[in-house]
């Protein structure tokens, strides 16, 4: 087995490798929020609106709970992608089965964390008491499939960091058709309640995450997965660790940060956590460019600075930051003023639609700023210097954002000021990392590693 020098981003047109990569990123995620859409969707049609606020108040819970793990993950795609942009088989075998067997622990102990402490979370995010038990059912229920949820996204982002984007947005595709047919079978068809909801989310998160090891099991390429050699390598592992850790503590105190802006809304009603809920369901699209950019990004520099390939580097950041930012502001337009329509699709409840409409109206005038914060992060993390994303946006997103909240709310109680705080720590952040990619030179740092260690 060696390299298949097809998945390789350090030759050929920059511009078009970028966005071949790029393009099935953008579906992938695409259809991940259909996937969560669906769930929202379908549950506020054909159930109440306690049941949409239960599910609409997932995704700052379930991110907080899981980021840590995904960003570990994150530092070993940009390990892999080094090695395999080195082609550096010996290393790139080792690092693809300690990220293989930190998975399987991950979900582990995810399922039996997120099972135990459910309640307990939700309580402390001022889950209102109508919706608090069907919260907890959702939520249980989906933690139970952590293992399959945690499994595809190391997988996949092995594929990912070998330049192979296209497999696993197919079997995303899959996954995200059997969850909407479910969803419409279990809630619209046979009644069964919020429950069902999360069910159907992990028989498809199953499905997905056995496509992908099943590929990675029996490929024929040099990033093929032995059972027999899943194992952790203490020397692979830490420097999976060095360039993941920060990701990971980063997104955690992030979403915990979330956490508090949610738990803010909640004590605005259940209307608000409907309309706020269904508002990010909307939003989670106009993140699809800004994700799939940045991703893209950390995997291009992790393998062309792992080939030495410096000017590659240069001309592909300033294509994809620039191509990222005027995506995702045309999209936020878009939401801003169709915003009455786009909120209707879940609830046809007034102040749901208000509530909704409110935030579509703020925050979507700014995705440029975050756009920008992401694609630098990315870039950053791809070049080794994962902590400079870690305390920028802990020190902004974190810090800032919960501070503005908890004194603004004490002069001015009015939801708005919740939705502000987005677009405030998103400058501040763009502005940080504007002179930081500026002034530093960020670019040899896997020169210097190597350095270092002769």
């Amino acid at each position: 087995m060696e390299i298949d020098k097809r998945n390789l981003l350090t030759e050929g047109n920059i511009v078009k490798k970028l966005i071949l990569f790029a393009v099935p990123l953008f579906i992938g995620n695409l259809c991940q929020q259909l996937y969560n859409t669906a769930d929202a969707a379908i549950v506020g049609k054909y159930l109440d609106k306690t049941d949409l606020a239960a599910v609409n108040s997932s995704g700052s819970l379930i991110f907080m709970l899981v980021s840590l793990f995904l960003g570990i993950s994150v530092g070993a795609g940009v390990v892999i992608s080094k090695y395999f942009g080195a082609q550096d088989e010996k290393n790139l075998k080792i690092a693809v089965h300690t990220t293989m067997a930190f998975g399987i622990v991950a979900g582990v102990a995810l399922t039996v964390f997120g099972v135990l402490f459910t309640p307990q979370i939700l309580r402390l995010m001022k889950t209102p008491d109508e919706v608090l038990p069907k919260s907890i059912i959702y939520f249980r229920i989906y933690f139970y499939g952590s293992i399959p949820n945690v499994l595809y996204n190391i997988a996949s982002g092995i594929m990912r960091a070998v330049g192979d984007s296209r497999r696993p947005l197919y079997y995303l595709m899959a996954s995200t058709a059997l969850n909407i047919v479910l969803d419409i079978l279990f809630i619209g068809g046979l009644g069964y309640g919020i429950g069902a909801a999360a069910f159907a989310t992990i028989l498809s998160q199953m499905l997905s995450a056995i496509l992908c090891c099943y590929r990675l099991l029996t490929c024929r390429d040099v990033y093929r997965v032995n059972v027999k050699e899943i194992r952790f390598n203490g020397p692979m592992l830490r420097q999976i660790v060095s360039f993941g850790l920060p990701s990971g503590i980063q997104n955690s105190v992030i979403a915990l940060a979330n956490v508090f802006v949610q738990s803010n809304i909640n004590g605005f009603g259940d209307s608000a956590m409907a309309g706020c809920g269904s508002y990010s369901k909307i939003e989670g699209f106009a993140f699809l460019p800004i994700t799939c950019f940045a991703m893209g990004l950390t995997t291009f520099v992790g393998q062309n600075l792992g080939a030495k390939k410096h000017d590659r580097v240069k001309k592909a950041t300033a294509f994809g930051i620039t191509t990222s930012m005027v995506l995702a502001q045309i999209i936020g337009m878009t939401i801003a003023l169709f915003a009455p329509f786009f909120i209707r699709i879940f609830s046809d409840d007034p102040l749901v639609i208000d509530y909704g409409v409110r935030q579509a109206q703020i925050a979507p005038l700014f995705y440029f700023l975050l756009s920008f914060s992401h694609c630098i992060a990315g870039i950053l993390r791809g070049a080794g210097k994962a902590t400079v994303p870690m305390f920028t946006m802990l020190a902004v997103w974190c810090v800032g954002r919960v501070t503005y909240i908890t004194v603004a709310l004490k002069f001015i109680y009015d939801i708005r000021v919740v939705f502000w705080a987005y677009p405030i720590t998103w400058a501040v952040s763009s502005l940080i990392f504007l002179i930081y990619f500026l002034k530093v030179d960020w670019i040899h740092t896997f020169d210097r590693m190597e350095e270092k260690k002769k």
